[in-house]
């Protein structure tokens, strides 16, 4: 191929990506914070005040948490839009993210495996950050032990990995979660459960496992070909992954079941309600009607376009009504 057809292709892959970009990252990332202003007004000028506060355990955090799937390139859109987020999200931009997160009144941040993030909150700390730390991590045998990971992380809680507990559920090894939770609490922090498929989390709570708290997936993604084959509808949301319409009410019937508070994510479905801002605004508000007062949300965000940081915080502000104090 001559140099022409190179660059010609350089330039298509190129604007493949922002393309693939601007459709999945949410929040109108192609329409910039004019048009959002313009389309959803009142997320562009609510920006005082404190966000509402639930409470886990003896801390109170805000019911809009920081997730972490977009700093680890996890998009759930295949792997062009992985890269194009891990290559943001240098340590300098997380760094920059958790710091945005806090100014705009969000004040925890849930991350996804220890990896670099010890550094990361010497940094925060160092620069005078009290932003809050939830960690997902599991059971698995190549794993850091749990003691470990609560003494080298500032951390409130640690959660065990929502496709891990899946997995082992369906595996018959239910125990292991359940010794992974008794780990935690030995080490002196609050544990939790991460799961996709709410069985999982009704089963924990009938059986009234010691736990602090839940993380809730909004969708159930790690159903076998099995469980697929018997769903009763097609997936309208799939990019790469099967997002079922119906998940959302099957997951916070069993949210408003349990007593422990639980903290629902993937409420955008991973960029595929962002259409518009009045999408973004419609997974909020279903969120917060449908989960209990001490429930709160976790999002991630990715904000190379434009300030998503703000805007989610705006939306918490307006939908996530105060809880009991």
């Amino acid at each position: 191929m001559n140099s022409d057809g190179c660059n010609a292709s350089v330039t298509r892959r190129r604007e493949f990506l922002a393309q693939l970009s601007r459709a999945v990252t949410g929040s109108a990332l192609a329409l910039g914070t004019a048009s959002w202003a313009q389309e959803c007004p009142a997320a562009a000028t609510d920006t005082a005040g404190p966000l509402p506060t639930i409470r886990l355990g003896d801390h109170r955090v805000t019911r809009l948490i920081a997730g972490s799937n977009p700093i680890n390139g996890y998009s759930y859109l295949g792997p062009l839009m992985d890269r194009h987020m891990r290559d943001y999200f240098t340590p300098e931009r997380i760094v920059e993210f958790l710091t945005n997160c806090e100014r705009a009144g969000i004040d925890t941040h849930q991350f996804g495996g220890p990896g670099p993030m010890a550094a990361i909150i010497r940094t925060l700390r160092e620069r005078g950050s009290k932003m809050k730390f939830l960690c997902l991590h599991s059971s698995e045998p190549d794993n850091a032990p749990v003691e470990q990971v609560v003494r080298e992380h500032d951390l409130i809680a640690l959660v065990h990995h929502g496709g891990a507990t899946d997995r082992l559920f369906q595996q018959g090894k239910s125990q292991q979660v359940h010794d992974f939770v008794k780990r935690v609490h030995d080490a002196g922090i609050l544990a939790g459960v991460s799961a996709h498929n709410p069985a999982c989390i009704q089963r924990i709570a009938d059986e009234g496992w010691e736990v602090d708290l839940f993380m809730t997936c909004f969708y159930h993604l790690t159903r076998t070909p099995e469980d697929l084959a018997k769903m009763p509808e097609v997936a309208t949301l799939e990019v790469s992954y099967p997002f079922f319409a119906s998940d959302p009410e099957a997951m916070t019937k069993v949210v408003r079941q349990v007593r422990q508070p639980c903290l629902g994510f993937k409420i955008l479905a991973a960029g595929r309600s962002c259409h518009d801002p009045q999408s973004v605004r419609q997974a909020f508000q279903f969120a917060f009607e449908h989960i209990k007062p001490i429930d709160g949300v976790i999002v991630g965000m990715y904000p190379r376009y434009h300030d998503q940081v703000s805007e989610n915080a705006a939306l918490a502000r307006q939908l996530a009504a105060p809880p009991h104090t």
